[in-house]
């Protein structure tokens, strides 16, 4: 399959799939916040990228009060059961001169939280409101578990893929025989140093590392030696620092500082940068968690390593408590090369977005 290629997230995007957030269970306790502090997440993306929200019912009611009108976001009549459309919505793919997305089996994080039923049919869904063909895997597979450089080379870790829950019976030779023939990716990095405290996804590579360009890295760390989360984002910096110098074209790997350690009752809110959102070619929405010192360390940094893009800091202090952010709670489309007009039916913005400031949190 010589033509199949994962595009990169910082490639030009015609959409941006959303999913409005509406299981309280997500967030207990605290959901009556997440309504705003998603849609000003919501509102800030349209502006680089036209939106497509799924959203159902009360779902759609709520989410047309919080947004307003925008020609730049569509809602539609799509039920799902939780608003984490990185990990069940397809991953767009180009093949030649076509669109394809792919639907990977999904089971709620190894089967943690029913019902996922909605979630699992959402990605053919998608596919065939825009049109698109969809191909589907048997592999059991969470968007935020795969990282790509859009020229072969992808990032994982094997406590999210290589598991009982997900992939039983599946060895890694297959699993990257799999990653190969759906998204053409001829290197597979298995990085599984550790993940963040309170992560219930067994450790997506979207929380600790991402490529910010093929020549650059960032890798969530902590200098903290008191951080449980320590020794384990050490080993994996460690292991992609191994990995840098052997891979062609070779890569920079950059330590991206995590926010101080954060408990709601006895549990570790799992608070990363590396969930930041590229909103193709343009811009950057990064989660911010309220701590000065780590928000402009967090910010300056992806600057320096993204100067073309405009980097926008957006609060996701409250949204964190559901145990995921930014990049986590969207699932980017990307433009085919050849046109790279919108397959949304959406306007597309070709000016700079007023009244955005790029260290806002």
């Amino acid at each position: 399959m010589t033509g199949r290629r994962w595009p990169a997230e910082w490639e030009p995007q015609s959409t941006l799939w959303l999913s409005w957030p509406h299981n309280r269970g997500t967030w207990p306790g605290h959901y009556t916040v997440i309504p705003n502090a998603f849609a000003k997440m919501v509102r800030a993306a349209c502006q680089f990228v036209p939106v497509r929200m799924l959203a159902d019912g009360e779902s759609a009611d709520a989410a047309k009060r919080c947004l307003g009108r925008s020609d730049r976001i569509e809602i539609l009549p799509v039920r799902t059961n939780d608003c984490w459309i990185r990990d069940y919505g397809p991953t767009f793919v180009t093949d030649d001169d076509r669109l394809v997305g792919i639907d990977w089996r999904f089971n709620a994080w190894g089967g943690k939280y029913p019902p996922w039923d909605d979630d699992a049919a959402a990605a053919k869904e998608i596919c065939r409101i825009t049109g698109i063909e969809c191909e589907s895997s048997e592999m059991g597979l969470e968007g935020g578990a795969i990282e790509g450089d859009g020229a072969g080379r992808l990032l994982t870790t094997p406590s999210c893929v290589e598991t009982k829950t997900r992939n039983r019976g599946w060895s890694r030779r297959r699993i990257a025989g799999e990653l190969y023939r759906r998204l053409g990716a001829t290197e597979v990095v298995w990085i599984d140093g550790g993940g963040l405290e309170g992560d219930d996804t067994d450790g997506h590579i979207d929380q600790l590392a991402r490529f910010v360009g093929t020549r650059h890295v960032v890798c969530a760390v902590t200098d903290d030696v008191d951080d449980p989360n320590h020794p384990g984002l050490e080993r994996n910096y460690q292991q992609l620092l191994a990995w840098a110098g052997q891979t062609t074209p070779r890569v920079t790997i950059h330590r991206l500082p995590t926010p101080p350690a954060r408990r709601i009752g006895s549990a570790r809110v799992p608070e990363s940068y590396c969930n930041f959102l590229f909103l193709g070619d343009r811009a950057v929405l990064v989660p911010t968690f309220r701590n000065q010192r780590t928000d402009q360390a967090a910010l300056e940094l992806l600057a320096d390593l993204l100067p073309t893009h405009q980097l926008i800091g957006i609060d996701a202090f409250d949204f964190a408590w559901g145990l995921g952010a930014w990049h986590c709670a969207s699932q980017q489309q990307p433009s085919l090369p050849q046109s790279g007009l919108p397959q949304s039916g959406l306007p597309q913005s070709d000016s700079q977005p007023p009244g955005i400031e790029p260290t806002a949190t």
